[in-house]
């Protein structure tokens, strides 16, 4: 189901908002919720970052996101549970 959405510009942009794909992707059994969260946090501020005023800051946290999640799957051995 499409999320209803705020009226800002980077919200309107292509096929697919960053939302649904990371519900449907991010839905599936294998990921916990907190890998989810991690990986959907990285995909929403890579895929918005070109159309923000400033998109340092988007690909600053999408940077940040990755290294927690990076840090979690390590701790967790690289292995599923």
């Amino acid at each position: 189901m499409p999320k209803t959405k705020p009226p800002v510009v980077h919200y309107d942009r292509g096929r697919i908002q960053p939302i649904d794909f990371i519900e449907s992707w991010f839905s599936q059994p294998g990921f916990n919720g907190y890998e989810g969260y991690l990986a959907g946090n990285v995909i929403k501020y890579v895929a918005r970052y070109p159309f923000k005023d400033r998109p340092f800051d988007d690909v600053w946290k999408a940077q940040t996101y990755l290294g927690w999640l990076v840090e979690h799957v390590q701790s967790s051995g690289g292995k599923k549970k």
